[in-house]
């Protein structure tokens, strides 16, 4: 695949958002005499429409930041110092190939690939370097930060993470945003539902929060952290009740529907709406609104299951289009996650090759509990001690549970750390090398998408300044380096490309940036489910029936704990930042400001705090300095921790995650950022 970089005067040259978001838009980037000037959205794109959120349209400013790491890093000083110089390629591969070769002979397993999100492409994300940690034998990554517990929780249901078409939306009567703060993380979704507010929809916004997506629905409910599951069998309970259901598309399309009725008759709306924190009366209507407005769509995300038991109110959630037969309707029916749908098409196999493995079965690490397994000593159930840590595509110190524990981990003088990143951040003041990798302006990628149904292709743009490289280059020749003869450790981008899809066209996906994968207008009308039988399971093999599972630190599950720590703290992410992506971006951060904690008044006067005053947030795991906004986001009992702010811009070098623990979820092994109770004082 020839894709030349563009150079001539006022070209528009097609790309992809590479970010964490569901929206995945597609890009038309003008460069000027090699130099990009502007991003926009393609008004071609369906899901996109010619719009971007206010990050992405200021991609050049990351791009072409005077804080850009351009030459590979050295450090000259103490671990999280901050202090480098620079070197030359090949003596930083030369070197980090050394150190890596001494572990891997000791036992590769001490070696450790990091990585998420930081682009969601197939080619930057996991080609070539799942194909290096791979023939070393190293340790596997359980990625699991953001959303395996919703991922795995909705293949146990329906067979794959699958849902409506993003376009569908448009067409429902009543809308439940569940989770989710749709202006801030998932705009795309946002004009389709506003499109179907002006048609005579009704929206309605279920968050603890009182986000920027709440206050332009007709409703909000405020429920407790981590009480979803309750609802949901709450809804369900007046369903049965009522005579709500659809019987027939329950029989024909539902597998063991009895053992959740049993469930959810435990649960009227009194029970529910104790636990919820909200009144019985909110309980019966949204179920006879739902129950009886046609068609009706939830748009599920993932912020609702960062809690211990946010796998089984997933599962509880994506039962009730099927019990209401919403699927049998353009625009009815659930959208959690999209990405299945790409499954028949991404070879991932072929990219990530598991079969240079061979008969070797390394150990699995769960990024989520970094903290801990950093700090374990070598043992026979944990393996060898950790040596080496390679991070790219993600900022474990900012992002990763329980801070304090990551930090130290990752201080250890024993440890080798290598990053791969765009700037230094959190993560990367601790490394020993930081290697300078591209940007999406300047290198070529694929993306799928978990919030739409369209492949993309990414061309590169420019030139990489510098002296950086793709992720891609950087493995290849990390690899050659080593000595690893392994043929397809020198594929080029180009060849991954090719490699990366079954089944779509790259003719017309060079020519026209992205491609509609052929999903069925009504996929789940009459069942069909990639289950073994074709049907929703509700009686999941390993998982069982679903049912509420409360939180860790609730004063319903952990009384004592509650008695010194009343306030439930979520830390939802700051609406012009992406996790820890575009902290750094001067314009984005002046609009943020600086780190806050949103307080509901009621909860401030009582500890005596005044609208902007400093706080100290805390519990047993840290304490966090911010200020403190009073107003109505946060609802009395809970209060919101903003995120996910780089902690050496936050005061004391410190940021939300002092707080939030290293437990893990019912379902997927994920964190349980969203189960956290703390006490707020005046600092």
């Amino acid at each position: 695949m020839n894709l030349p970089i563009a150079s001539a005067a006022a070209q528009v040259v097609r790309g992809a958002c590479p970010h964490d978001c569901p929206d995945t838009c597609a890009l038309k980037i003008t460069v000027e005499h090699g130099r990009v000037t502007r991003v926009q959205g393609d008004p071609d794109h369906p899901p996109t429409h010619g719009a971007l959120c206010t990050k992405v349209s200021r991609y050049p400013e990351r791009t072409y930041h005077d804080e850009r790491v351009l030459r590979p890093l050295k450090r000259i000083g103490p671990k999280g110092s901050g202090q480098f110089a620079p070197v030359g390629w090949d003596e930083a591969l030369t070197d980090i190939a050394a150190r890596l070769q001494a572990i891997a002979a000791r036992d590769p397993q001490a070696i450790v690939p990091y990585s998420y999100a930081g682009t969601m492409g197939m080619l930057q994300g996991e080609s070539i370097a799942a194909r290096f940690f791979h023939t070393l034998g190293a340790s596997l990554l359980d990625r699991t930060i953001c959303a395996s517990a919703g991922g795995d929780a909705l293949a146990a249901t329906y067979g794959g993470k699958l849902g409506m078409h993003l376009e569908h939306f448009v067409d429902s009567k009543l809308i439940l945003i569940w989770g989710s703060n749709s202006i801030t993380s998932n705009l795309h979704f946002w004009t389709f539902a506003q499109q179907a507010k002006r048609n005579g929809a009704k929206l309605i916004c279920i968050d603890p929060r009182r986000t920027e997506t709440a206050d332009k629905c007709h409703q909000h409910i405020a429920l407790l952290p981590g009480t979803d599951g309750a609802l949901a069998l709450g809804l369900m309970h007046e369903l049965i009740v009522n005579g709500w259901l659809d019987e027939d598309y329950i029989a024909r399309h539902v597998d063991g529907f009895d053992l959740l009725r049993e469930k959810a008759l435990a649960w009227p709306p009194e029970r529910t709406a104790q636990v919820c924190g909200i009144e019985a009366e909110v309980v019966r209507t949204l179920a006879r609104e739902y129950a009886t407005t046609r068609p009706a769509a939830i748009r599920l995300n993932y912020g609702m299951q960062r809690v211990r038991g946010g796998g089984n109110a997933v599962r509880l959630i994506a039962m009730l289009p099927c019990l209401i037969g919403a699927w049998k309707q353009r625009g009815g029916g659930l959208l959690l996650s999209a990405s299945g749908w790409l499954k028949a098409h991404k070879n991932s196999a072929a990219l990530e090759r598991p079969d240079l493995l061979g008969d070797r079965r390394p150990r699995t690490i769960n990024m989520s509990t970094i903290g801990d397994d950093l700090q374990r000593e070598s043992s026979p159930e944990f393996g060898p001690r950790i040596e080496a840590l390679i991070v790219y595509n993600s900022n474990p110190v900012a992002v990763a549970p329980q801070s304090p524990k990551v930090v130290e981990g990752f201080k250890r003088e024993d440890l080798f750390t290598v990053v791969l990143e765009h700037f230094l951040t959190d993560t990367a003041d601790h490394a020993d090398y930081v290697l300078p990798a591209t940007t999406q302006l300047e290198h070529l990628d694929v993306h799928g998408s978990y919030g739409h149904t369209y492949v993309l292709l990414n061309q590169p743009a420019v030139a990489p300044l510098g002296e950086a490289k793709p992720n891609t280059q950087i493995f290849r020749e990390l690899a050659a380096h080593m000595g690893l003869a392994e043929p397809c450790l020198r594929d080029s981008d180009e060849q991954l490309a090719e490699q990366a899809l079954i089944g779509v066209d790259m003719a017309a996906l060079r020519e026209q940036g992205w491609f509609k994968l052929p999903v069925p207008e009504l996929p789940f009308a009459d069942g069909g489910f990639p289950t073994p039988n074709g049907k929703v399971i509700v009686n999941a093999p390993g998982h069982g029936v679903p049912d509420f599972v409360p939180n860790y630190e609730a004063a319903l599950s952990s009384p004592e704990l509650a008695e010194r720590y009343p306030l439930a703290m979520i830390s939802p992410p700051a609406r012009h930042f992406l996790n820890s992506s575009f902290v750094n971006v001067k314009s984005l951060r002046a609009v943020e400001g600086e780190p806050l904690v949103e307080m509901h008044p009621a909860d401030a006067a009582s500890r005596g705090i005044a609208d902007g005053a400093l706080v100290r947030v805390f519990n047993d795991r840290g304490s966090y300095r911010c200020k403190a906004a009073l107003n109505d986001r946060a609802r009395p009992g809970v209060v919101n921790g903003l995120g996910v702010w780089w902690r050496k811009l936050g005061r004391d070098g410190t940021n939300v995650n002092e707080l939030t623990s290293q437990r893990l979820t019912d379902i997927g092994r994920a964190p349980t950022f969203y189960d956290c109770l703390v006490e707020v004082e005046a600092a």
